[in-house]
């Protein structure tokens, strides 16, 4: 603690679920750019302020526990933000928009056969462009892999 501000800079890799049972839940809600730059200063649903200063790359989904104390512990919810839900007619036109999304280093997510995206005016430009439907939504985003943009990896 720093004053009245819990410092949080690493995350519990272990967390037993019957520990948290007893212990009261306070929540950090957040969208998805939030939970990719995990780094700044916050405020609980309880109402507990905290920094959070974990390192770099670090990536947090809906339902990670990011602290636990004696007493309570801090789990990680998605903020409801605004959305693009896109309706491809088929597989085919889902993976050329899935195609052209990232080639655009833009995160995608999955509704059952609805793709979902950030509202931006890029992705709106696109999904004109390929005449895909598509409506603005609020929706809790978290998107496929959930890392970094711009993140090459091999596949091994």
């Amino acid at each position: 603690m720093w004053g009245n501000t819990l410092i949080i800079d690493r995350l519990h890799t272990s967390v037993d679920q019957e520990e948290l049972r007893l212990k009261e839940e306070d929540k950090l809600v957040l969208t998805w750019e939030q939970r990719r730059w995990m780094r700044g200063r916050f405020t609980t649903v309880q109402g507990r302020k905290i920094g959070v200063a974990l390192p770099t790359g670090t990536t947090l989904s809906p339902g990670a526990i990011l602290y636990v104390d004696a007493d309570w512990y801090l789990k990680i919810e998605g903020a409801v933000e605004p959305v693009l839900k896109i309706f491809p007619s088929d597989y085919s036109e889902a993976v050329k928009i899935a195609f052209e999304i990232g080639n655009r280093h833009f995160p995608i997510a999955l509704e059952e056969n609805k793709i979902l995206v950030p509202d931006d005016k890029v992705m709106v430009r696109l999904m004109k462009r390929l005449g895909a439907p598509w409506e603005r939504r609020q929706a809790i985003f978290d998107p496929i892999g959930n890392t970094p943009l711009h993140q090459h990896e091999s596949i091994s």
